[in-house]
């Protein structure tokens, strides 16, 4: 579909790391890092599954990606991810030295590569990595989206359902 190699081709294996997440009923975020042309680590958001909030996908694929080289350093790689990082994973990428970070949708409430503020190219910083914005934006913008519907909808179900317990118990007693 998309030439190997290419923005598009390493952003559809962060989409496939975001579908793991949303099995798993997290916000369905993903993420990569490639190196010399090869993904070294991947990774999903597993805040809920961790109970943790530096879960993000970022995170953990920085983490996996430190180990497979041996070094905090990954100053020649690229990270893809479906939603713009946000203020914790922009420090991470700077404290990486991530050369260069491609995602897909921004995100304007907590973007911190360029919507809602730019910590990766903030030159007060002693690392800046390059920003391409927008690769496969309508998909990864329409994973979080349709994600999102589907918890709202939930929650309606969910509330329609303790509603309707209540008026039973009201009705026929609580024995």
């Amino acid at each position: 579909m998309f030439e190997k190699h290419s923005d598009e081709y390493y952003m559809l294996e962060a989409i496939e790391e975001a579908k793991k997440a949303e099995k798993l009923e997290e916000v369905p975020i993903g993420a990569v890092i490639v190196l010399g042309g090869e993904i070294i680590a991947r990774a999903h958001n597993l805040r809920e599954t961790n109970q943790s909030a530096v879960s993000h996908a970022e995170l953990l694929a920085i983490e996996q990606a430190c180990e497979v080289v041996g070094s905090w350093r990954l100053e020649e790689a690229e990270l893809y991810v479906t939603l713009e990082p946000c203020a914790m994973c922009a420090g991470a990428i700077i404290l990486a030295r991530i050369k260069r970070v491609i995602y897909g949708a921004a995100d304007p409430k907590g973007g911190c590569a360029g919507t809602f503020m730019n910590l990766l190219q903030d030159e007060r910083f002693n690392h800046q990595s390059e920003v391409v914005t927008g690769v496969l934006e309508q998909s990864c913008g329409q994973l979080l989206t349709d994600f999102f519907r589907s918890v709202r909808e939930r929650k309606k179900v969910e509330k329609l359902k303790k509603k309707q317990a209540l008026s039973l118990e009201t009705e026929f007693g609580s024995d």
